[in-house]
């Protein structure tokens, strides 16, 4: 039978697991509405994104709690400390995730065959991004196999450099072809910039798999 430390910290878990799913869904609507160009459809994304700060707050306050009714041995500790830093950082997700989306109101039926290119490649980042939540999810989940955590952490990290190889060829591609035709085209370079800040999710997420490591091995952070 768990204790009470061990009941709430179980619970701590699947809050926070509970707020990756919602980015999960946001970051799924955010590639079906901006694969389709469907600016309409942009709304949906910011849905699950809505209740992230209240249950941000709520697992906080649960937090606070255990360290006031509770007495967390050193791992427990680690872990509790741990998650006050990842609550923060998904905090800063939802952010970007908003933000990304008010840009990306550049993509419509308007948008001129570059720019729809630029856009479709880019989506390879937002799938990596999908991929990475989803690895994050499971190493929430996971508090035994210590080999099957450093899988994953592994595993995010891989996706994270694949977005940085992916945003340096579709800008690469993009300023070839501006030099080509001697033209400096600002939707195309904010797009670029728009595009960059989205990938900037998994450098956080490569974040929070260290500080989980760090949890549930220790060693350094």
């Amino acid at each position: 039978m768990l204790s009470k430390n061990e009941q709430k910290l179980a619970e701590v878990r699947e809050k926070t697991a509970e707020i990756f799913e919602d980015l999960i869904i946001s970051q799924k609507l955010a590639l079906q509405a901006i694969e389709a160009c469907d600016s309409k459809s942009f709304d949906q994304v910011k849905v699950p994104l809505k209740t992230i700060n209240a249950k941000v707050e709520d697992v906080d306050n649960l937090i606070l709690k255990i360290f006031a009714l509770y007495t967390p041995e050193a791992s427990d500790l680690r872990e509790m400390v741990g998650f006050l830093k990842i609550t923060s950082s998904l905090q800063r997700i939802a952010i970007n995730e908003k933000n990304y989306m008010k840009n990306m109101e550049i993509c419509n039926p308007e948008s001129g065959d570059e720019m729809k290119r630029v856009i479709k490649e880019s989506l390879s980042i937002n799938r990596c991004t999908i991929k990475a939540l989803e690895y994050t999810v499971e190493m929430l989940h996971e508090t035994e196999d210590k080999d099957r955590i450093k899988d994953l952490a592994s595993k995010i990290d891989v996706e994270n450099s694949k977005t940085d190889d992916i945003y340096s060829m579709i800008e690469k591609d993009a300023l070839q072809v501006m030099h080509k035709e001697h033209v400096i085209n600002e939707d195309m370079l904010n797009l670029l910039k728009y595009i960059r800040k989205n990938s900037k999710i998994i450098d956080r997420l490569e974040d929070i798999s260290s500080r989980l490591l760090f949890a549930r091995i220790g060693g350094k952070l």
